[in-house]
């Protein structure tokens, strides 16, 4: 949830590419089509290591991306994000509309990609999560304030889901 510090560190590289860290992203996967998500990052499970996974349902299937890095960005958009840390909640957020991301697959080989619009978005978002940032502090001074009492209130009343079932995940952190 918000209020989780693990959600507030830069997380370190992957530096092995091991059964543990697959078995790993099998069960993100599973957390987040049982959400509903589109992206999660490793912090959100309590994990932190420089990865996180996506699946737009776009014909592409599930992807995952270690040790992610922008090289490039251009452009502007605004689009209204949710976030599985920040349940119920959803803000406009402006991103640079195209970047150009590099890192490595599951299976080591580098990855290039050049992404815009949706999945360029989901991209920034998850990084966002690997340098300990929530969309809360892309938000301007006055949506921040608002954002901040929704989610005191949804605390206050108990109604937010649990975001990170790190019971799931027996091997715990990387």
């Amino acid at each position: 949830m918000v209020g989780d510090p693990v959600l507030r560190q830069r997380a370190d590289e992957v530096t092995d590419i091991d059964a543990r860290l697959v078995r790993l992203v099998d069960d993100m996967f599973i957390t987040m089509y049982d959400a509903p998500g589109v992206g999660l990052a490793a912090p959100q499970v309590g994990v932190q290591k420089r990865f996180f996974i996506y699946d737009l349902d776009h014909g592409d299937g599930q992807q995952v991306l270690i040790n992610p890095v922008v090289e490039e960005s251009d452009g502007e958009w605004e689009f209204t994000e949710g976030c599985l840390s920040i349940p119920g909640l959803h803000f406009d957020i402006v991103r640079p509309r195209r970047i150009h991301v590099t890192g490595v697959d599951l299976e080591g080989r580098e990855v290039s990609l050049e992404a815009d619009d949706y999945l360029a978005r989901v991209i920034q978002h998850e990084l966002d999560h690997l340098d300990g940032v929530l969309m809360l502090e892309r938000l301007d001074d006055d949506q921040r304030k608002a954002a901040r009492r929704a989610v005191r209130q949804l605390q206050l009343a108990g109604s937010e889901p649990e975001p990170t079932p790190r019971g799931r995940f027996p091997f715990g952190r990387l």
